[in-house]
């Protein structure tokens, strides 16, 4: 009696194990078509924001909110796996169309989020940086109801005017940064950019101190948009400073005249005293006037030699300029200037 029972328990231990196996290779199976199969319900430009503090099972929670599928057991097995359980780092995660829950728990674990940019460009005044950093999305917009002391206060820079101190170039952040945090960089990103230019100036240069070269690398950023042309204004206005000559520069004016530039200087606007008109004032201007980029400040720290004092636009609408020496060969440049101009105007009607 007790040898067909071992063989009749034999038999079941057999089943059992195979039925077992089975089960498992099935859970597998299961759990691997998850793991790598896109997920669904995903919309175009869905995304998700882990906030610190949230555990594993409030970011699966967020996911379902957002009518992403998967059972927690797929998803707290698969981040196991991953080792992402307990390393799922704070930021916003976009998740597109064929994304799988292996990958996004991949870059929840390396922090691999989205990243947003704002560019400061070249030749902007303050105005126009806070302006652009106001529209900014998903930017904190941390320093809307600070005026310009309390907000370079706020950056460590009590007292310090804010006009071209922000470095122009693309500043990349994440959802939850604020505006302060991308200034901070910008005014530490120029404060490199110019104590290079300073170290790197000519040992005759006129200038006295960063300040001086910063404002005169705003002019020059001002002036003109052709690369080559740089050195060789930054060198007029040294020559012209150098000989106690009034730079009287439209840029400055513009600047001085604020919110009552209405696109046009006329005579009087020229004629009116203001600290930065340096049509009636001598030197430079008190503050610089725009945010100056790297190859202005370089061309001031390097200005090209040369003998011109004076300079006026072509005319012709190609940005770019004709010098003169003299001013009976600048009287003749600008009257080249008004004959292309003329011809400009003509040709456009």
């Amino acid at each position: 009696m007790s040898r067909p029972r071992k063989r009749r328990t034999g038999c079941f231990s057999l089943l059992l194990l195979l039925a077992l196996a089975a089960g498992l290779a099935a859970a597998w199976y299961m759990y691997a078509g998850f793991a790598d199969a896109p997920m669904q319900g995903v919309k175009p430009g869905t995304s998700v924001v882990v906030r610190q503090g949230d555990s594993l099972p409030v970011v699966l929670r967020k996911l379902e909110e957002a009518g992403i599928g998967g059972s927690t057991l797929e998803w707290t097995a698969l981040a196991r796996q991953l080792g992402a359980a307990g390393r799922i780092q704070v930021g916003e995660y976009r998740i597109e169309p064929g994304t799988t829950p292996r990958k996004l728990l991949m870059d929840m674990r390396d922090g691999r989020v989205v990243q947003h940019k704002i560019t400061i460009v070249e030749g902007w005044t303050f105005r126009d940086v806070r302006a652009a950093l106001a529209k900014a999305e998903p930017l904190v917009h941390d320093a809307a109801q600070l005026d310009d002391a309390s907000l370079m206060a706020k950056l460590g820079k009590p007292g310090q005017h804010p006009e071209g101190r922000f470095l122009p170039e693309t500043y990349v952040y994440t959802r939850g940064d604020g505006e302060l945090h991308v200034l901070k960089r910008a005014h530490s990103a120029m404060e490199k950019a110019l104590d290079a230019a300073w170290r790197s100036r000519r040992p005759d240069s006129i200038l006295k101190s960063p300040d001086e070269m910063l404002t005169l690398a705003s002019i020059v950023e001002k002036e003109t948009g052709i690369a080559e042309e740089r050195p060789a204004i930054a060198g007029l206005f040294e020559r012209r400073l150098k000989l106690g000559m009034l730079l009287q520069t439209d840029p400055t004016v513009i600047y001085g005249m604020g919110s009552a530039y209405a696109g046009n200087i006329r005579k009087v606007d020229l004629q009116t005293d203001t600290p930065y008109n340096t049509y009636t004032r001598a030197g430079l201007p008190p503050t610089p006037i725009a945010m100056p980029g790297v190859a202005a400040l370089q061309a001031v720290a390097n200005p090209a030699p040369g003998e011109a004092l004076y300079f006026v636009a072509m005319g012709d609408g190609s940005g770019r300029h004709l010098f003169a020496n003299t001013l009976a060969e600048h009287q003749q440049n600008v009257r080249k200037y008004l004959a292309n101009y003329r011809a400009a105007q003509a040709k456009a009607r």
